[in-house]
This record gives structure tokens, C-alpha cells and sequence, in this order.
């Protein structure tokens, strides 16, 4: 009798949580060899690549043959006491055209794959041996985005003052648009990662549903 108490006392307490945020390590992701560290130059390339392609190349000034105004001379060339004047156009006039003014232009610069693999794989074993990649035991049980319940995983989790870059699936809609409104959270398809987004974060965020395309994608970086 003694003991069938003792294991009715021991069954009584409640079954323990799952954690709500876990630190990924190399052995979760069954990585086991390493990289040796990527040059600065390689890193700043492509960073440098990145920032020229994402210019929009929009803004634009009209120069004197295309400002819409008369071609007729404003007045005569001699006689009137005032400074020779050929066109209204000209750029020394209130509302001519602009010299060698900003034109439209798209600017391209291309990485090769390979430095691109070697940085975020020496990114990727960096932020793995600071312990700065976090899987979140969480899922919206909703049909309609909510940020605040959003906003209350990371502030339950600690990680609502950190600037983050959270990985999600490209069609699930309902958790990106969640988070899309929290301030310092930056979101990125698994098919998005760079060096750019990647490096000007604290932490690197996913869903505990999405561990195997997280794992996935880490996996073309090695």
C-alpha cells in the first residue's frame, strides 16, 4: 500500500511544457564538418551587389531639349539693353533644363555561387557558435492574422527587443502578415537568404514547422 501511494504522489504533477523557444546547435542540424572563415573582400562584394541591383535607378532631370516650352527667341538680339537670350530653355532660366542632371539607369553586378555558398555558410557556423538561432514552438490558431499574439510570443520568449530575421514559408500568408507590422523583425522566404539581411540582425529566427525547410536551406550553404 506504502508503495502504490509513493507512484500516485509521483504521477500527480503536471506534465512539463515544451519550451517555447529553442537555441539550434550544429548537432540539431546534423552538421558536423566546418568551414574555414570567407574573406572580407568576398563578404563586401556581395554586399556591395546587393545594394547596387536593389536601387530602383528612377529619378531623372529633363535637360534643355526636353523641357516643353517655346523655341521661340524670348526677344530680339540687339536693341533692348538687356543680356543676350536664345531659348527659355536654357539652364541659367527659372524653369529650364537641368546640365548633366541625374538620367535612368539600372545598374547589375553579379556574385558567382560560389563566394555566395562560402559567406553564408561562414554565416551561418558564426551565428551557431554564439547560439543566436532560435526555433519558436508556435503556431497561429486563428484564420485571421493577429499581431498582437505575434508580438506576445517574442516578448514571452525575450526576443522583442532584439532585431531579428524570421524565415518563413513563402505561402503561408496568415503568420507573415502577423509579424509583418512588429518592429525590428525582418522577414525573409527560405529562398531571400543574404548577406545583407542576414548579418544586420541579432538573431536568426524559425518555426518549429518549418524546422526541415530550415534545415533545408542551411544545408546548401555547407
Amino acid at each position: 500500500m506504502v508503495k502504490q501511494e509513493k507512484d500516485k504522489k509521483q504521477f500527480k504533477g503536471k506534465p512539463k511544457k515544451a519550451a517555447l523557444a529553442e537555441t539550434i546547435s550544429s548537432k540539431d542540424l546534423s552538421i558536423k564538418k566546418e568551414v574555414s572563415p570567407v574573406s572580407s573582400v568576398a563578404f563586401s562584394r556581395w554586399v556591395r551587389a546587393l545594394r547596387q541591383n536593389w536601387r530602383q535607378g528612377t529619378v531623372s532631370c529633363k535637360g534643355r531639349s526636353e523641357i516643353s516650352l517655346s523655341t521661340k527667341k524670348p526677344w530680339k538680339q540687339k536693341g533692348t539693353g538687356r543680356a543676350r537670350a536664345g531659348s527659355a530653355r536654357s539652364p541659367i532660366w527659372r524653369g529650364g533644363g537641368v546640365t548633366f542632371g541625374p538620367q535612368k539607369r539600372t545598374k547589375s553586378l553579379r556574385v558567382s555561387k560560389k563566394t555566395r555558398k562560402k559567406v553564408l555558410g561562414d554565416l551561418l557556423f558564426d551565428f551557431l557558435e554564439d547560439k543566436r538561432i532560435t526555433c519558436l514552438n508556435w503556431e497561429l490558431e486563428s484564420d485571421v492574422p493577429k499581431s498582437s499574439r505575434a508580438f506576445k510570443v517574442l516578448k514571452d520568449a525575450k526576443l522583442h527587443s532584439e532585431k531579428v530575421v524570421l524565415f518563413l514559408k513563402s505561402d503561408d500568408f496568415l503568420t507573415r502578415l502577423s509579424f509583418a507590422n512588429i518592429p525590428k523583425v525582418n522577414i525573409l522566404f527560405f529562398d531571400q537568404a543574404n548577406a545583407f539581411d542576414l548579418t544586420n540582425s541579432a538573431r536568426w529566427l524559425f518555426l518549429k514547422k518549418d524546422f526541415d525547410a530550415f534545415k533545408d536551406m542551411v544545408m546548401q550553404w555547407i
